[in-house]
């Protein structure tokens, strides 16, 4: 099956939006052909605001967002592939989801199988809240279900 990433990027953007809330996405800008401000990266990361009236000509389809937007007065071209986004939520309130880091060895990587394999199907969990655990926080409790950008 194809990846639910951009199915479910789009229906946060959707829900974000039609709640009157303003959507922003967090990049990791070191991803293959992501095009953003490097000026404004980081930690290799960058929040970015694709609410309507800050992201002119706005595009999303499932392999990428494009937009061109005003960054200190000066006008880019922001081009991000999807798997690149990590997460999404609304300015407002922190709702939103963290979409887990994906790599390109894992997205690209062509499985094969013996006929002696059993093919058990994989079962990709999503995240309830915007408090997925990360690999440092095995054994801990989630936290709120808000996502906080620290800046």
């Amino acid at each position: 099956m194809t990846s639910n990433r951009p199915y479910l990027l789009r229906a946060f953007y959707e829900w974000i939006v039609d709640n009157q809330c303003t959507p922003h996405i967090v990049v990791n800008a070191n991803f293959p052909h992501v095009q953003v401000p490097v000026q404004f990266v980081q930690d290799g990361q960058i929040v970015l605001n694709v609410s309507p009236s800050a992201a002119n000509n706005f595009t999303m389809d499932n392999d990428a967002l494009s937009f061109s937007a005003r960054f200190s007065g000066q006008p880019m071209q922001v081009y991000v592939p999807v798997d690149a986004v990590l997460a999404i939520y609304a300015r407002e309130n922190g709702e939103g989801t963290i979409f887990s880091e994906s790599t390109i060895e894992e997205d690209y990587e062509e499985e094969s199988y013996d006929a002696d394999d059993e093919l058990a199907p994989e079962v990709e969990q999503q995240p309830d809240s915007a408090a997925e655990q990360t690999p440092s926080q095995e054994g801990k409790p989630k936290k709120g279900a808000h996502l906080r950008v620290i800046k």
